[in-house]
């Protein structure tokens, strides 16, 4: 069985993209994390080992993985997207203090995409559920 970073290097070798070794670490990073990271994130993660690598080369391969539908990109209004590299479906939940974000599994929602098809014309291509409250490590915070 294939490891989801060589199926999706394979991927990105059908679509024509060249592998060069800052995209290769941003996607092995993306791959590896179950954080939901920004671009500059990524960037802080890798500076190190990449040190004339700018976060517009980030940001630029981010959109190349976004094209390829390997990542998701998470915007929530206040500029500072958020990246997923788990297409399946899935849930998020979000804590208001610190901004973490967890997945959790949920039965997918298709009646909700139907009946929205179905009462307003739309054509339909997906949705995005999140709930948010209290991450247990800022919940502990506000008890003590």
């Amino acid at each position: 069985m294939t490891s989801r970073f060589e199926q999706a290097l394979d991927k990105l070798k059908t679509t024509g993209v060249r592998m060069t070794p800052q995209r290769h670490a941003i996607l092995a990073y993306l791959l590896d994390t179950m954080m939901h990271p920004t671009a500059d994130d990524i960037y802080r993660a890798l500076e190190d080992r990449f040190p004339s690598m700018s976060v517009a080369t980030v940001y630029n391969n981010l959109k190349v993985f976004i094209e390829a539908g390997l990542v998701r990109e998470l915007t929530y209004g206040d500029d500072s997207s958020r990246f997923d590299s788990d297409m399946s479906d899935h849930y998020h939940a979000i804590c208001d203090s610190c901004g973490k974000i967890v997945d959790f599994e949920y039965p997918p929602l298709q009646d909700a995409e139907w009946n929205a098809a179905k009462q307003t014309g739309f054509q339909v291509k997906g949705h995005r559920l999140e709930v948010y409250g209290l991450c247990p490590d800022c919940v502990s915070t506000v008890k003590h």
